[in-house]
């Protein structure tokens, strides 16, 4: 693959890996750009490369550049804010979005990308903090295929699966298709293993059992063990969970969808917050099970 001048924007518990394989993996020019300097000093001194102070002077002639931020308010900072980057994006170039942000976000920056010359994809990230460290990430894109097609590569430096699922904003519908999927998920496993727990079961030869079998799920292989230890402490944090499941209620509203299990395992993860848990990971659940 020829060698690219790229940039990446936000340099967080996934931005920092993912940035790192274009480097290692790919061997192509990054320049990055993080609110915190001290975090952008750590990625060079890590992987080589170079920071800027501004996302504006990130971008400078990039053909492609990635963001991975919070939420569709640092979205609009890093992009449209004083020294954004969209103020130099190059003519012809691609921004792809990791950022897990709303539909509506990503179709006005598709069009206002359009306008100004250049090309914006919608490509939230699942996987969680082991996916973007070993570069195994699932990619679910939204945009046009001719830009999918050049960045998709590149993109793969990071991820084992990259896929284009439509049109603007589709790439964040299938994230919250994810999300919703997941809430489920955690809070039925929370309580099988809660359950096997109080009839006095070896939970762990349990699940090493159920998961060879219709049980069997990436949150039970990865998460099942150490929430048996009740250690929570794996990237994904329940407070980043109750702002994606916030922009899946957001959607379901506008859609007519109906969403009755997801907003009881929000509002649990809601408790979880408020009683200190915030930054747990969100397996946590099952700790208002075990709660004393």
């Amino acid at each position: 693959m020829k060698k690219q001048k790229l940039a990446f924007i936000g340099l967080g518990v996934m931005g920092f890996p993912m940035a790192g394989h274009l480097v290692t993996r790919g061997g192509h020019e990054l320049t990055v750009y993080n609110r915190t300097q001290s975090k952008a000093d750590a990625w060079v001194a890590k992987f080589g490369g170079k920071s800027a102070p501004t996302p504006a002077e990130a971008v400078h002639d990039a053909t492609i550049v990635f963001s991975c931020v919070g939420d569709d308010p640092d979205l609009r900072e890093i992009t449209l804010g004083k020294d954004g980057a969209f103020t130099s994006m190059a003519k012809g170039a691609i921004f792809v979005d990791h950022t897990t942000a709303s539909a509506d976000i990503a179709r006005e920056f598709a069009i206002l990308a359009r306008k100004n010359g250049f090309e914006f994809l919608d490509a939230p990230v699942s996987g969680g903090q082991a996916g973007a460290e070993n570069g195994a990430l699932t990619v679910m894109v939204g945009g046009e295929r001719s830009a999918f097609e050049i960045a998709n590569p590149v993109i793969s430096h990071f991820a084992k699966a990259v896929t284009l699922m439509g049109p603007s904003g589709n790439g964040q519908l299938t994230k919250m298709v994810n999300q919703i999927c997941i809430a489920g998920l955690v809070q039925a496993l929370s309580e099988g293993i809660h359950f096997g727990q109080k009839a006095g079961l070896d939970v762990s030869l349990v699940l090493d059992v159920i998961s060879k079998g219709a049980a069997q799920s990436w949150q039970m292989e990865n998460r099942g063990k150490t929430m048996v230890e009740d250690k929570f402490d794996f990237g994904f944090a329940v407070d980043w969970m109750r702002k994606d499941l916030r922009i899946c209620f957001d959607q379901s509203v506008r859609s007519g969808a109906k969403l009755p299990v997801t907003q009881l395992v929000a509002d649990f993860y809601d408790e979880i917050s408020t009683s200190g848990g915030g930054r747990w990971d969100t397996s946590s659940l099952i700790r208002r099970l075990n709660k004393k």
